[in-house]
Order: structure tokens, then C-alpha cells, then sequence
């Protein structure tokens, strides 16, 4: 036999022994492709395939883990926002009123054309292109806001405080996220960094760790450098924050430490996988004063940063105890792009060692998340908590000189009427899903310090280094 035809031949063995074994692992999908055919024959209704495929998706990886999940093609591409902090739509923030069947603005992104259309913090939305809100879902409602680019949506709003709701018509746009957040807005816009009831402070709050998370907080602590914006003390706020890339997280972590582990992740049977470690050079001076603050709403790579800070001294961390995440998922792309499994495969430990994950019925005396650093846990309750969403809700629609930033209300945020105040939204979604109420009186004043124990503390503390250890090197 010809050398070629024996080649060819075993050639061919190979691959059919390789399509055996791999079939043997997956024994299953025959009998999965079978029930869903017998449904389709035999169930009582119609029944969408497309459906029974997510719904077999869902529940296979929603069985290891509480972070393991299916990204069926719509949520893939919210998800895709959130990472990539891009979206294409009119820029406004709403919620759903279950009780009320009330679709509820909760705020409009500064400069965009929801913004620049006049939708204020409030307003009911009655309609989306004439087709009522009451009988819709949240998804459902901002899937029909959202569109392509250049083109028109129709939204018929209620002005809180007004009879008669007005129609808008608001042109979309690509609309940039920002998850790297100051204290107030200066009047062309931009964010603040210093808290403006106490300049010698620098005032960060990051809201989420996505695609250009590291790029912001570069520009933010830039902006300490410049003549007459120097700072003797920094709050980095990672109060819920509930995570994102874990590349971002490590990289925040290196613009604080000169040296040192970050981060170890270990997979399966502990082994370990990789370690970040700190690189020569950092943004600000290491004799800064620093405090961290998280809630029981900060999670994954928000207790990475504060876990890495705290173990380094470099940091002090305020609030109340973090939620506990300690696991890192991969995102698998599927079906082309249009869908994707988000799977757990490593556990991460901070740099003490220790691994922050909650374990399923773990006690309150176990040792997981991030707890505050020795005195200085603060737990809000619930109307103290609602106090403080409002008033920086309130705030963040608020330039330097106290104007309320939207088109059309001058007014400051002291002379404003309550009814036209911005809904105090739920406490945050964690991980899980879990939102609280909303019933909390309005702010009482501007003052980011009024209504926001755990911050008063966190100035309290730095006002204490900063007096306490003469004049510091200034960021």
C-alpha cells in the first residue's frame, strides 16, 4: 500500500477515535435533543424552540454555582454594555414601580439627549411610541427606548408635580458610561474630584470595573496635580459597586502599591492559576492618607481592590462589611457572538491569604468579605440609607455652583420643591437580585455630608491624619 494511502487512513482513524471519545463525554445530548422533540410534539401548546433551548441552557449552568449563568442574546448584550460601557440609546436611568405600574426616570446622563431633551429625575414615562408602559417589564421597556443610532423614539411623560403629560421626541445616540464618578459636576459638565464641603479631600467613587474604568481613574487622579486642585487626603467610594473585569480591579490596585501581591486565583483542586503583582511607580504619593469605603453591596472586584489595600496598609477601609464574592468568571462567547455562558472557574484570594468567598451558609462569625478596618464600621439603616441614594442622586444632576443641571430648572437644590425631587430608587440589586424599598424623606440639603454617615466618618478619619501628622506630601 502506497505510503500517502496508509497516512490518509490512519490519518482518518485518529479523528474518528477523536469524534468517539468526545461523543462518550457527551452522552446526554441525545437524550436533551429527545425531550425537547417530545415536548414539541406533545405538549398542549405551541411551544418555542428557541425558548426550550434557553430554558435547558439556563438550567444546566445555574446548577454549579450562584454566579454561573446563560446569557441568552438580549441579556448578552445589555451584559456587553455594562462591560463595555457603551450604549446606544437616549442616556436616561429608569426603574419600574410594581405597585403603581409606573415606569419612573430615575436620572438622565448629563449631556445626553434625554438630558438635553428636557426629561428631569421623576418624570413618569406613560408612554414609548404610543404604546403604554403599564403592561410592560422593565426589559421590555428599555429594549423599545433603546435603537439604533440616528434614529427616533417617542416618549410621552408625566413632569412630577404637572397634570398633563407632554410628548418628546428624542434622537439616539452612541453614549458613553461612566463608571469613575466625583463629587459634584463643574460647570462645563465634567466630574470634580474634591469634596466640595472639604477641598483638602479628594473624592472618587467608582461604580463599576469595565473596559475604561482604569483609563478614568488615571484622568481623575491626574487632575490632583494640576495647580491648585492638590489634595491632602483621597476617598476611593466602592460603595455598590458590584464588580466587572478583574484585570481592571488589579490595574486600580497597581496605581496605589509599588510593590507586592495583588491578587493569587486558584482553580480547580486549589492549584494555583495566577498571581498580579504590583509594578514599579505609583499615581499619587504613597504618604497620602487613604480611605476605602464599601457596603454590603460591593462585591468581586470591588473587594479585591479594598481587600488588596487594606492588607497593604496603604489603606483604610470604612462602611459596613462587603457582600463576599470570591469567585472569577469567564465569559465563553456562543453561537457566534449572540449568546454566552458565564462560567465560574477560579477562586481568588487577597493578599493576606485568605479567601473573601461566602460559602452557602456561611455564619455572620465566618470570616468572608471585606470587613472594615477596627472602629470603623458604620451600618446605615434603611431611611438613613434611602437619605443618602436621594441626596447623591440629587447631587449628581448638580453643577459646582449648586444648580440643578437639567434643561429647564434653575433652580438650586435648597430652593427646589420636593415633588419634583428625583425618586429615591431601590437599595442597589446584589448579586443575587435582592432590592429593598424606597420611602425615605428627601434630602436635607446639599451638603454630600448631610445625609451620609458613613462618609462624614470617612472625612472624619482623614481630617485626623491629615491634622495629626503635619503637612503631608500632596497628591
Amino acid at each position: 500500500m502506497p505510503l500517502r494511502n496508509l497516512s490518509i487512513i490512519v490519518l482518518a482513524a485518529i479523528v474518528s477515535l477523536g469524534c468517539y471519545l468526545r461523543a462518550s463525554r457527551n452522552r446526554y445530548v441525545d437524550t436533551i435533543t429527545e425531550a425537547m422533540n417530545i415536548i414539541s410534539d406533545e405538549y398542549v401548546d405551541d411551544v418555542d424552540q428557541r425558548k426550550l433551548f434557553e430554558g435547558a441552557m439556563d438550567g444546566m449552568v445555574s446548577q454549579l454555582d450562584e454566579y454561573s449563568g446563560y446569557h441568552p442574546p438580549e441579556e448578552y448584550e445589555q451584559f456587553r454594555e455594562d462591560i463595555d460601557q457603551q450604549i446606544v440609546g437616549i442616556g436616561v436611568f429608569v426603574e419600574f414601580n410594581a405597585e403603581q405600574k409606573k415606569l419612573v426616570v430615575v436620572a438622565p446622563l448629563v449631556g445626553t439627549p434625554a438630558f438635553e431633551s428636557g426629561v428631569k429625575p421623576g418624570d413618569t414615562i406613560v408612554s414609548i411610541d404610543g404604546v403604554n408602559t403599564s403592561e410592560m417589564t422593565l426589559n421590555q421597556a428599555t429594549n423599545k427606548i433603546k435603537g439604533r443610532a440616528g434614529t427616533s423614539v417617542q416618549l410621552e411623560l408625566l413632569h412630577a408635580g404637572e397634570p398633563t403629560p407632554v410628548k418628546l421626541d428624542i434622537m439616539r445616540a452612541s453614549i458613553a458610561i461612566d463608571s469613575v464618578l466625583g463629587d459634584l459636576r463643574g460647570a462645563d459638565g465634567k466630574w470634580t474630584f474634591r469634596l466640595s464641603e472639604s477641598p483638602r479631600i479628594g473624592y472618587i467613587r467608582v461604580n463599576s470595573f469595565g473596559e475604561r474604568t482604569v483609563d478614568e481613574l488615571h484622568s481623575a487622579l491626574a487632575s490632583f496635580r494640576q495647580s491648585g486642585q492638590e489634595v491632602e487626603g483621597l476617598i476611593l467610594d466602592l460603595r455598590g459597586n458590584e464588580g466587572g473585569l478583574l484585570d481592571a480591579a488589579v490595574e486600580v490596585c497597581d496605581m496605589f502599591l509599588d510593590e507586592g501581591l495583588i491578587v493569587r486565583t486558584v482553580g480547580r483542586n486549589n492549584l494555583s492559576r495566577d498571581e498580579a503583582i504590583a509594578s514599579r511607580g505609583v499615581e499619587i504619593s504613597p504618604q497620602l492618607p487613604m480611605v476605602v469605603m464599601v457596603d454590603r453591596f460591593s462585591a468581586s472586584a470591588s473587594e479585591i481592590v479594598a481587600a488588596c489595600l487594606q492588607d497593604h496598609k496603604r489603606a483604610v477601609v470604612i462602611g459596613q462589611r462587603s457582600w463576599g464574592k470570591g469567585t472569577v468568571q469567564n465569559v465563553i462567547r456562543m453561537e457566534g457572538g449572540r449568546s454566552a455562558i458565564r462560567l465560574t472557574i477560579a477562586r481568588y484570594l487577597r493578599p493576606s491569604g485568605k479567601n473573601i468567598h461566602k460559602q452557602q451558609g456561611a455564619k455572620d462569625s465566618d470570616d468572608w468579605g471585606v470587613r472594615p478596618n477596627e472602629g470603623e464600621e458604620l451600618i446605615l439603616t434603611q431611611e438613613e440609607y434611602e437619605r443618602f441614594r436621594r441626596n447623591r442622586n440629587q447631587r449628581d444632576s448638580l453643577t459646582s455652583s449648586g444648580k440643578l443641571a437639567w434643561p429647564g430648572a434653575p433652580k438650586s437644590a435648597a430652593q427646589t420643591d420636593n415633588s419634583s425631587s428625583p425618586p429615591v430608587p431601590p437599595m442597589p440589586p446584589s448579586p443575587d437580585g435582592e432590592t429593598g424599598s424606597a420611602t425615605a424623606a428627601p434630602p436635607t440639603g446639599e451638603s454630600a455630608l448631610d445625609d451620609d454617615a458613613q462618609l462624614r466618618k470617612a472625612v472624619e478619619e482623614l481630617l485626623k491624619k491629615i491634622e495629626g501628622e503635619g503637612t503631608p506630601r500632596r497628591a
